[in-house]
Parts: C-alpha cells; structure tokens; sequence
C-alpha cells in the first residue's frame, strides 16, 4: 500500500536480519516505511544519502533489490508482493535514492534530468523587467549617478 506521495509509503515486508560480511538481509518479517529523508526496515533506519547503488535483479513477481550504501555494506530487500506494490516500491526507492547510482546508472542520467558541461555552468532565464523606456530612463539616471555622485538636485544652500 503507497500512501499519499514519497512520504507515506508502508510496505508489509517481513525482514529477518541476517549478517554475512557487512550484508544484511530483510525479508519475511518486519515493514518497510518510505519516508521523505530515510528508508525504515524494520527497527533500521537508512537515510537517503546513505544509499550508494540501488540494484534491481530483474525479477517481476518477487521484488528483490540491493542497497549499497556509504560504507559498502549492502543490504538485500525482498519483497513478495503483488507486481504493481513491487513496481511502485522499486519506483520510490529510486526517486528517494538521489545520490546513488541505479543499475548502475547515476540518478540524473536515469530519470533523464538535464545534465550541464560543467556543473558551474547554470542556464537561468532572462525575464524583462522593464519597458525599452523605463530602460532608458534607467540608463540615464545611472549615467548622472555615475557623474555627478548623486541623483538630488540639491544645491549648497539647500542643505543647511
């Protein structure tokens, strides 16, 4: 069952923890919970940024994903739901995972967000803010400042 956007997201997977050289795996006896900042499994909390790859075997009616995350321990979520549950949780563990690559793919190039040459290099629209008159008006009041020093018509006698 996918609540209402990322946030919500409750999945009836029972875990059983077991470790096996850094690699943990879940599934038969606890929930996965998809919240905005972290993946809960059970009693073990994941944050988002921790995940490195999301790897997806290929499997239709048996969901079954490999987590890798910052230190490269890897966790493997089984999930023995309904195909539509295990695509809609496939979907949100890898729109949550923006640091990580997906099927070894990074997470840009794999939702087809723009990539730019450099990463400095932003495109940002131009809006005009002003009519071709108001630019010139603008134009002359920042010649006078320029000029003058400032814009009152003041005179010496005036500011006593």
């Amino acid at each position: 069952m996918v609540g209402s956007g990322l946030g919500a997201g409750l999945y009836s997977l029972r875990a059983v923890p077991y470790q096996r050289r850094g690699s943990y795996l879940y599934g038969l006896s606890a929930a996965i919970e998809i919240h905005p900042h972290h993946l809960a499994v059970g009693a073990r909390t994941i944050h988002w940024l921790d995940i490195r790859r999301v790897d997806h075997t290929g499997w239709v009616s048996i969901l079954i994903v490999r987590l890798t995350l910052f230190d490269d321990s890897r966790v493997l979520l089984i999930y023995p739901g309904a195909p539509d549950s295990c695509q809609a949780l496939l979907r949100h563990l890898r729109r949550a995972s923006r640091d990580a690559l997906i099927d070894g793919v990074p997470y840009r190039q794999y939702w087809g967000e723009m990539l730019s040459s450099s990463p400095d290099a932003k495109v940002v629209p131009r809006y005009r803010l002003l009519r071709s008159e108001d630019e010139a008006e603008v134009e002359r009041l920042y010649q006078r400042l320029k000029t003058v020093g400032n814009l009152d018509q003041k005179t010496s006698s005036d500011e006593k």
